[in-house]
């Protein structure tokens, strides 16, 4: 596979990976606003360690 293939591939699997879990965030927490599925998002992919470092005010945001 040429190089620009294998990069279109990486760059599609990560916005497949993060449009499913936007979608789980969604489908678990109905009530939640855009910004908080945001935040739900980014929590699950960054960990809570670095999640909480970064966004402190968003503590009570669970993925």
């Amino acid at each position: 596979m040429r190089p620009e293939k294998r990069l279109q591939a990486a760059v599609d699997l990560a916005q497949t990976s993060r449009k499913l879990l936007k979608e789980g965030v969604c489908g678990r927490h109905p009530e939640y606003s855009e910004d908080q599925v945001r935040l739900a998002v980014i929590r699950l992919m960054l960990g809570e360690d670095l999640f909480l470092s970064a966004y402190p005010e968003a503590k009570d945001t669970l993925p």
